[in-house]
């Protein structure tokens, strides 16, 4: 706001001298306050109850379908690591506020403008971010990846249900709505025992099944000792709905 301000002021000085109109000048003041007014790429919004502890992060470079270039990269990354440091947060539904549109994929317009080094630290970070060459072959398997990979073909949402890409096809415009139903239902399960799951699915599918199950114990054994373990117990036998406070 101070900037804008000092830019206010330096064309109310102009003016007060009446200075001839400067096509440069607009040009640079117009620039200015459409600097100012962009919002960031991804904004976080936590939802209130009924619906406390979910975390919505929104996807909003309406100007370029929302494509991932640096900036848009960077605002992704800062927001995962507020996600992990919040404590109350215990489902992350991700969101597009731009009309028939989730992301566009990399920013290839941006990308032309950068340097051989540019791009590959840019690349390199996309890798570590998403890890979309590792995880593509463990999800439709490797046959299936280098098709999809060698051709760079499109596929349709009904496709992908099947390839196992994605959990649900639903009619256009109810994407969100659904993806809100399911962000619900688990943010009602033990923040504990869906921290622990998510960890031994994760890590017991790059090991061999004996080293698995052993992450699969080392993860139960945490979540053993709980007040949220006793809770869930304590409702079931009250055929009552559990209160968890994730200790």
């Amino acid at each position: 706001m101070r900037i804008l301000r000092g830019i206010l002021a330096v064309s109310g000085h102009l003016a007060g001298r009446r200075a001839p109109a400067n096509n440069a000048h607009l040009a640079l003041f117009s620039r200015a306050l459409q600097i100012l007014a962009q919002q960031e790429p991804v904004r976080l919004q936590k939802l209130s109850a009924p619906d406390s502890g979910i975390v919505e992060m929104r996807l909003e470079r309406p100007e370029a379908r929302n494509a991932i270039g640096r900036e848009m990269l960077q605002g992704l990354r800062s927001a995962i690591e507020k996600v992990k440091a919040d404590a109350t947060a215990k489902v992350v539904l991700l969101a597009s506020s731009v009309p028939k549109v989730f992301c566009a994929g990399a920013d290839l317009k941006e990308r032309r403008l950068m340097s051989p080094c540019e791009v590959r630290e840019f690349v390199n970070s996309l890798r570590s971010t998403f890890l979309s060459f590792e995880r593509l072959p463990r999800i439709v398997g490797k046959s299936r990846a280098k098709e999809l990979i060698f051709t760079g073909r499109r596929f349709d949402a009904v496709e992908a249900v099947t390839m196992g890409v994605v959990n649900y096809c639903v009619p256009a415009g109810e994407a969100y709505k659904r993806a809100l139903e399911l962000a619900q239902e688990i943010n009602q399960k033990g923040p504990l025992a869906i921290r622990m799951a998510k960890k031994a699915i994760n890590q017991g599918m790059e090991v061999d099944l004996s080293a698995g199950l052993a992450v699969e114990e080392e993860c139960y054994e945490q979540v053993l000792h709980t007040q949220d373990r006793l809770e869930g117990l304590a409702a079931f036998a009250e055929k009552r709905k559990p209160v968890y406070t994730g200790k």
